[in-house]
Parts: C-alpha cells; structure tokens; sequence
C-alpha cells in the first residue's frame, strides 16, 4: 500500500525551489564592445569607407592644384637649399646613377606607378582577412595620417626635383619613354604633381612594412616588410619624383598617426570610447541602407 508524504502543517509555507542566480550575461554590452573589437568590421562597410575616402582623397588633391606655379618652385629651391646646407642632397646623384642602367630605370618607373597602391590594397586585404583584431586601429591610423597629408599638400605645394631640369635632373618617364604615373611634360593632365610634401609614397610603404614585419609569421615575410620601405625610399629619391626631406616628413607623419591611432583604440579613456561606438554606429546606421540596395539590385 503506497504512503502519503504527510501534510504540511496549517500555516507553514512549503519550501521552494530558490531561483537561479543571476550571473552577469555573457552577452551584455561589454561583451558586445570586445566581439566587435576583435572581429573585422562588415566588408561592405570597409569597402564603402574606402572607396569614400579615396575619392575624397583624390578630388581635394586635384582641388589643391596652384594656378601659379611659383609658390611650388620657391618651395624647392627653398628644400633643396636646406638639404645642402646639412649634406643631405643626394637626390641628384641617385638620379644620375639610376639612369645608367636603363633597364632599372624602367623598372623603377614602374614600381613608382603601380606598387604604391597595389602593395597598400594587398596588405589592407591581408590584414582584414587574416589579423581582424589588429584591423582597425591600422587601418585609423593610414587614414589618419593621408587626411593630414592633404594639409601639407595645401600649405606648401612643391615642384618635385624631376621639373627642375636647370639642376640637372631628369625624368626617367620622359627620357627613357617608359611606363610611369606621369610624366614631366604631362602638364595638362588632371592630378597636382605639386603635391609633394609630405610623401605618402613613403609614408604607406613605411605602414606596409610596420603591418608586415609585426604581424606577419614567417621570416621571408618580415625581409620583405623591412625591405620595401627602404625600395620605396630609394625610388622616389631617383627618379626625382621626391627628395629628401619629403620622406622623412611622410615617415613622421605616418609614425605619429600610428602612435596616436594606438593609444586612442588600447588606451583611450572611457567617454571617448563610448563616443567613438557611437560614432561607428552612427555610420554604420547611415550606410547600412546604400548596402542594402546595392545587394538588393545585385539579386534582382
């Protein structure tokens, strides 16, 4: 015969179970923020943020173009006084020296032309795909630093060495008939080849090679990462589409940019945190609807 439990008394509360602790959610805000940290932004968000900012890039450039060339041709005489006045006026011996071996001249020309941004794309793409954490404070920090170049190409536009033929230099575009960006006598064409100062020529190659010889694996990878900037150097210098003085500022302003994108995405106080997240919101809320038309049409 089965028994009863015996009834609770009269007035006595039966126990119950107690409720689960409530245990901070792994997915709160915080949580939020550093999944969003460590992974890569929306590729067609990066694409779209790219493409904006580099068709800004280049119409401000084009916009900044001078009238007058004089101001761009005392700001040379102005460099390339100063250079030999501390010894650092090299840019006409390399010039000379790499148009004794044609076939390095061409190869350089096209270097010049095609490895500034085939080389900054590839790495951008790299480092999306393959180092998502590191993606975007680098990639701040190379924006950063080309938006305030366009300050300098405003305040002090520069004819580079190569238009200055009563110093002896040449343009290997225009004296060996190679393929190049431009050249000397390319004087109608639609880009400011006055714009020289800080060079970003070598300024990208300096963040290529700081991504590669960083975050890159393998040996051979972070020879080339150390070998690229100093190529880059060497090849703005003789062709005599840079001097020196161009280098060194765009190595400056690309090492200032990569310090201070650093500090504002590991050390950045608290408010400005929350500010730059909803800034990014902002953004992402305002090219969300472009994306989606894009794949709506591309499905139609």
């Amino acid at each position: 015969m089965a028994q009863t439990a015996p009834a609770a008394p009269r007035g006595h509360v039966a126990d119950r179970p107690a409720p689960p602790s409530r245990r901070p959610s792994p997915g709160g805000p915080a949580a939020a923020r550093r999944r969003r940290a460590l992974a890569a932004p929306p590729v067609w968000r990066e694409l779209l943020l790219i493409a904006l900012f580099y068709a800004a890039y280049t119409l401000t450039r084009l916009l900044l173009v001078e009238d007058g060339t004089g101001p761009a041709f005392a700001h040379a005489d102005q460099i390339l006084g100063f250079e030999r006045a501390i010894g650092l006026d090299v840019e006409l011996g390399l010039n000379q020296l790499l148009l004794q071996v044609p076939w390095l001249a061409r190869t350089a020309n096209l270097f010049y032309a095609t490895a500034h941004f085939a080389v900054t794309l590839a790495v951008v793409v790299w480092l999306y795909r393959r180092r998502p954490r590191d993606y975007r404070w680098l990639r701040a920090s190379i924006m950063l630093a080309t938006g305030a170049a366009l300050v300098g190409f405003w305040l002090y536009p520069l004819a580079p060495p190569r238009f200055l033929h009563s110093e002896g230099f040449v343009d290997p575009v225009t004296a060996l008939h190679s393929f190049g960006l431009y050249a000397s006598d390319a004087s109608g064409t639609l880009t400011n080849q006055y714009a020289a100062m800080p060079s970003m020529h070598a300024g990208w190659a300096l963040w290529c090679g700081y991504v590669i010889t960083r975050l890159a694996r393998r040996r051979w990878a972070q020879v080339v990462g150390l070998l690229y900037p100093a190529t880059t150097v060497f090849v703005i210098l003789s062709t005599a589409n840079h001097y020196v003085l161009d280098a060194v500022a765009g190595i400056a302003l690309v090492g200032a940019a990569l310090a201070v994108s650093w500090v504002l995405y590991h050390r950045c106080p608290a408010p400005l945190l929350r500010l730059r997240a909803a800034v990014g919101q902002r953004a992402a809320d305002w090219t969300r609807p472009l994306a989606g038309s894009d794949r709506a049409r591309a499905v139609r």
